[in-house]
């Protein structure tokens, strides 16, 4: 009888995924490596501001500098990365806010959730008013939230449930000013920021408003450039 050939199972087939931007697959050490040096950054991001050192990043991530910078050739693709899943978030509840009867709600519900996420999270509050010129999917995600927030204030105007001359932009400036609460501890923060948001919901209402001085031209492009100015 003519010998069986034979059936012994060669080595395992090496895992490969997928790389974020959708192009030549990781295999799977560099996907954990990948992987690390993002959960790395989130969290010094978040800790040390967008300033840390990104030697410090890459080591504490146990990957050499040139393995980090393969994979994020700029510090601001790093950042657009790391905070993508935290935009996603405040995205997510703006669409729930747009979708919630009462506007009012709705929009203390944003106002309130994106401002304790910027009381604890130092790295978030400076991912969220940077520009990233080559994070195509980051900016449509903030321009998209932009435009929702601008909806929300329109709904709760029709309403009648927040003052006349409330400005979309009046929104941003709440955000310049519950930054200004980061520093202490992250108790002490949400504290102070829930105080704070607090006492600004209670002046957007049209009981007894008054008229303001015209709201300043503060978008998200114009926080970018003032903080880059020298």
């Amino acid at each position: 009888m003519p010998a069986q050939p034979s059936r012994k199972p060669g080595p395992p087939a090496e895992t490969v995924t997928t790389d974020a931007d959708g192009g030549t697959p990781l295999r799977a050490d560099a996907q954990h490596n990948r992987d690390r040096i993002l959960e790395v950054a989130r969290e010094a991001f978040t800790t040390q501001g967008t300033d840390v050192p990104l030697t410090a990043i890459a080591r504490r991530a146990g990957v050499g500098p040139a393995t980090l910078y393969r994979r994020f050739p700029t510090r601001d693709s790093l950042i657009s990365e790391a905070f993508a899943e935290q935009l996603s978030i405040c995205v997510s509840v703006l669409d729930e806010a747009l979708a919630d009867p009462d506007p009012w709600r709705g929009l203390c519900t944003v106002i309130e959730q994106v401002c304790a996420m910027q009381a604890t999270d130092r790295g978030f509050t400076a991912a969220f008013f940077s520009e990233f010129p080559d994070a195509v999917d980051y900016n449509r995600e903030r321009t998209r939230a932009e435009e929702g927030l601008e909806r929300l204030v329109r709904r709760a105007k029709d309403a009648g449930q927040l003052r006349d001359d409330f400005d979309p932009s009046d929104i941003t400036l709440l955000l310049l000013a519950n930054s200004g609460v980061v520093g202490e501890s992250r108790q002490v923060s949400l504290a102070a920021s829930r105080r704070l948001v607090a006492y600004l919901l209670q002046s957007f209402r049209p009981e007894h408003a008054q008229r303001l001085p015209p709201p300043a031209p503060l978008g998200l492009q114009q926080l970018y450039k003032a903080r880059h100015v020298t």
